[in-house]
């Protein structure tokens, strides 16, 4: 038995030896032994360029541990391996599978420490490598390492990497940085100028900070070079500030003849006389204007020097012009970066445009989810209702509650959204029948009423779920964002909420055009007498709709936790521009409320645009604008029509 043991154990070692001197990963390696083992920069480039051209996945590793000083060469037989040290011992891992390949003394095997340059040239083999790795992670991580230190080695492995690219974005990429590499690197005058002009299609960072770097400039003060490429002559006042222009002239040792501060001083200090200067008590220089005339008295006595004239600095940098130099020697380059940039710009201002127009959008849905139920209410009963936002919050707090015991976010929502609905709706009939009802035609006690149960409802909330706010998890496919390009784009959160508004505004016509609630709600919202002596019962429809509007608060508080702070205090935010988007927009009618939600909406994110450091602002331009905007049409964008009882 012990015989077999060892016969087993003698068989086992023999065709691990084997394994590692067979594998086709070492095979490779042992036919470059000696430029391995002892590498230089003239030598190495051949070896590279057939560990290459193997297309083995395994060299990625192999390349990674040689230029991190990991790899060994195990001196009985010169065969290489992945080394980790532990004290005066190597041990051992097969570079073709990285299995346990046993154990060398620190004399027995010979660290492969390549140098500064070699390493480089490494680098660059092995970014060809991961540019055509399988796993597309790895290839999108060898073009950002690319992207953050691009030089032209990599550009001719690059170009061969993008015909057997198959994934659409890395695609893209991979041609993009084509470009960036050509512009920078390249030699032949034309493919550069075609390269940039491709860039100009481009919104990218990449690209905008590639075309800059084109047109970078030095400063050359008096008359360039003969063949330089000249950007422009520089003018103080306009391209730059008289202090730049000295501070350029001094760094040339071109210094204006003037009396500085400090000799100024110098000459002061130095003709002090029984604690006067030119018969100036010293006391009395306690600012500029005196010292700079006590040392006016010296030039007139002949104890200082005079004055330059007040022209000289002037005169300095006339007689020194500053230009500006292109770095980029080639002028057709420079000038075909010069227009590319131009159009980029004009492109990014465009898609800014968009972006803004998408955010407008986006706002001007929420102040539609949040006002709508408002303008039902308001425009039918009259009430000006204070206490609408605690139904946005009611809603909010709801989805809050449900995710306590639905720990699946999408499926909390799902049954949050009609139970928040459910549950601020009957706030809302709760809250008409106990307040509003018994104060119906008394508008100022009904506003105070319900800004009195707006802040009992605020404190209510406080006291149950703390004045920390709490969180409204969104599920995972409402994470992120819709990115078009570098400029555009707008979060998964913000569309879905423009989506759900438009399905309650068909869902609201439907009701007010297609059912005999809606024809009720019309009636009595343009004359509630005339609709009460025809049958219909103002009081149940003023219930009704209540509970509608009310709902729809509730529902708009979920959507909008999902992407702001859960707080006892979140409706007052919004009760404000609800109001204001009921009365821009047309009391009692939903396409006019939705008219002011995009007017709002709109004007508001166009103030923050112009003015983006100052919100307050924005608040109060737009204020300014309604109260105008109501002078010239009080009952709004879309007025009701019918007629009235006086």
């Amino acid at each position: 038995m012990r015989i077999v043991s060892l016969i087993a154990l003698f068989l086992f070692c023999v065709s691990a030896q084997a394994h590692a001197q067979g594998g086709p990963v070492q095979t490779l390696l042992q036919t470059h032994v000696d430029d391995i083992a002892k590498p230089s920069r003239r030598t190495i480039q051949p070896v590279l360029d057939d560990l290459a051209a193997s297309g083995r996945p395994e060299m990625v590793g192999f390349l990674e541990a040689w230029a991190n000083k990991g790899i060994v060469q195990r001196e009985e037989d010169g065969l290489f391996f992945y080394a980790e040290r532990d004290g005066d011992i190597y041990r051992l891992r097969s570079v073709e599978d990285g299995q346990d390949a046993g154990e060398v003394g620190r004399r027995e095997a010979t660290e492969l420490k390549p140098n500064s340059g070699v390493r480089k040239l490494i680098a660059t083999a092995l970014v060809q490598f991961q540019l055509n790795d399988p796993d597309p992670d790895r290839r999108r991580a060898a073009l950002d390492a690319l992207t953050r230190n691009p030089t032209p080695e990599l550009l001719d492995p690059l170009r061969k990497s993008i015909d057997g690219e198959e994934v659409a974005d890395i695609r893209a990429r991979k041609e993009a940085l084509d470009r960036l590499i050509t512009i920078r690197f390249g030699t032949d005058t034309e493919t550069r100028v075609a390269a940039i002009e491709w860039m100009s299609t481009q919104l990218s960072l990449e690209a905008r900070a590639a075309l800059n770097a084109v047109l970078a400039t030095d400063t050359v003060v008096g008359q360039p070079d003969s063949g330089a490429n000249i950007a422009g002559l520089l003018e103080v006042g306009r391209d730059l500030t008289e202090d730049q222009a000295l501070e350029i002239l001094a760094a040339e040792d071109i210094v204006p003849d003037r009396v500085e501060r400090t000799e100024r001083d110098e000459v002061l200090i130095a003709a002090i006389e029984d604690g006067a200067i030119a018969g100036i008590p010293v006391a009395n220089l306690d600012t500029e204007d005196a010292r700079w005339a006590a040392y006016g008295r010296l030039v007139e006595t002949g104890d200082a020097e005079p004055l330059p004239d007040i022209s000289a600095v002037g005169d300095l940098i006339a007689a020194n012009p500053i230009y500006a130099v292109f770095q980029e020697p080639d002028a057709a380059v420079t000038d075909a970066a010069q227009a590319a940039l131009q159009e980029v710009e004009n492109r990014v201002l465009r898609a800014e445009a968009v972006d803004l127009g998408l955010d407008a959008l986006s706002l001007a849905s929420i102040y539609f989810l949040a006002a709508i139920g408002l303008a039902i209410t308001f425009g039918v009963m009259g009430v000006i209702n204070m206490a609408h936002g605690e139904f946005i919050m009611i809603g909010a707090y709801t989805g809050y509650v449900v995710q306590l015991f639905v720990p699946d976010y999408t499926a909390s929502l799902v049954i949050a959204l009609p139970l928040a609905f459910v549950i601020a709706g009957a706030a809302g009939v709760a809250l008409e029948r106990l307040v509003i009802r018994h104060l119906a035609h008394r508008p100022l006690e009904t506003l105070l009423a319900t800004f009195g149960i707006s802040v009992a409802l605020q404190q209510l909330f406080k006291n149950i779920f703390g004045t920390q706010a709490v969180p409204l998890t969104s599920p995972d496919w409402l994470a992120g964002a819709w990115v078009v390009n570098d400029v555009i784009g707008i979060s998964y959160i913000r569309i879905a909420i423009f989506l759900m508004a438009l399905l309650f505004l068909g869902l609201l016509v439907y009701i007010l055009r297609r059912t005999r609630l809606g024809l009720e709600v019309r009636a009595v919202t343009q004359n509630p007498g005339m609709a009460a002596s025809l049958g219909i019962d103002p009081d149940r429809v003023g219930m009704a709709t209540f509970a509608l509007g009310s709902g729809i608060a509730g529902v708009a508080g979920v959507a909008i936790g999902l992407f702001a702070q859960v707080t006892s205090e979140m409706g007052t935010g919004y009760i404000v521009q609800s109001f204001m988007t009921v009365v821009v927009g047309g009391v009692g009618s939903v396409f006019g409320t939705l008219a002011g939600a995009g007017l709002i909406g709109g004007l508001q994110k166009g103030i923050e645009w112009l003015n983006p450091s100052n919100t307050l602002a924005a608040q109060t331009y737009m204020i300014l604008f309604i109260i105008l905007f109501i002078q010239f049409r009080p009952r709004g964008i879309v007025a009701q029509k019918g007629r009235f009882v006086q």
